[in-house]
Formats: structure tokens, sequence, C-alpha cells
């Protein structure tokens, strides 16, 4: 996988990563997962999008060049890990909600727990984070060099498989058709609509 495949529109790109694989490395060893789930992130052009009131400390991995993950802890609790897309100086990511572990099993059962069934050890953004290994310390990793988290290729999804839909979860541009995801799969989250959300004009 090269940048110019990342170096589009979020829009453009979450569902291409439908199929494709996250693998993170870590001294505990390896977890891979084949992304079943995304939603799109416009930055300034979207209310949603930590960067639409522009560039922070924080949010800054989202300007740099397409290929680094923006990490970030979503209410105090969980890990959400996002690829950076678009072009650089322009905000623009691709969150990843869910996915189904297709190597290192046990290690992701290990951090889940014991008791969470296989189509469940990643599904959901925070949980996604938590049965590959990823925290904090992998912001800004560029996932196209192979370093402890990587990019690569995955079994190529039939297009009549995709499904798209509105965003989980958030308050702003939350009926935007931005999420994209496997049909009839048992890994991807469930629909929840924010009870804070109001209508919006939307893409």
């Amino acid at each position: 996988m090269n940048v110019d495949f990342l170096a589009r529109p979020a829009e453009e790109v979450a569902p291409k990563l439908l199929g494709r694989v996250l693998t993170c490395r870590t001294p505990e060893g390896a977890v891979s997962i084949a992304i079943t789930e995304t939603e799109a992130y416009s930055g300034t052009a979207d209310p949603a999008s930590h960067a639409y009131r522009g560039r922070t400390p924080r949010n800054a991995v989202m300007f740099g060049a397409a290929g680094h993950l923006y990490v970030y802890r979503s209410h105090g609790l969980h890990w959400c890990a996002n690829v950076v897309t678009g072009t650089d100086g322009i905000a623009s990511a691709v969150l990843i909600r869910a996915g189904r572990v297709i190597e290192g099993e046990d290690l992701a059962r290990e951090r889940r727990g014991a008791k969470v069934e296989s189509p469940r050890l990643a599904r959901g953004p925070g949980n996604f984070c938590q049965a590959l290994g990823i925290t904090a310390e992998h912001n800004g990793t560029d996932l196209l060099t192979g370093a402890s988290v990587a990019l690569s290729e995955g079994e190529p999804v039939p297009a009549a498989l995709v499904r798209i839909g509105p965003r989980v979860g958030v308050s702003r541009a939350h009926d935007w058709q931005h999420r994209f995801y496997l049909a009839d799969d048992p890994t991807v989250s469930a629909y929840r609509l924010s009870p804070r959300a109001k209508p919006s004009a939307g893409a």
C-alpha cells in the first residue's frame, strides 16, 4: 500500500479501508485485525471533527501527511485510532470503529477479557484499540513503514457488501452519511444516536 491510496478525502478513503488490516506489535506479541467498520471525518469542514475549530496540540497529527495514526482518548476512558488521509496541512481522518481479529486472538482476548466472544473482541473503536494494544504512545505512527503499527492489504471486499449510514454517537453532523461497514457482519458495532444530536445539514 502506498501513500497515494490514502491521500484523498476521508469520505473516499473510508469505504476502501474495509477489509484492510491493522497490525500492532508490542513486547507481548502481535495482533492483526481486518477492518469492518469506519467513519470519515472531514476536518475543518466537518462540525463533528476534532479539527473543526482548527489546529491544536491534540489534533496536530490530523493536519499532517496521510498514512499516520491519530490516537485520542474518548470520554477519558478509551483510546480511539484514526488513519490520517488527504493532503498535508489539511485535516482529514478515518476513525476505525470495528474489525475482526485474524491474528493474535489469544493476546487480544487477554486484553479484552476471557469471556468476550470473538466477534466482540474489536467491536467498537475503544475495544478495537484495546484488542490491538494501541495507546497514546502510538499517536503519530507512520502506518506505511511497517513500524509498531502497520496498515496492510487484506482480503478484497465486494462493493455489494458495503453499507453506508449516519455516524454513531456524535451530536453534531450525526446524520452525515459517513459511516461505512460490512453488511450482516457480527463484528460491526450497533448504531446509536447521541441523545444530544440535533438535525443538521450535511454531505
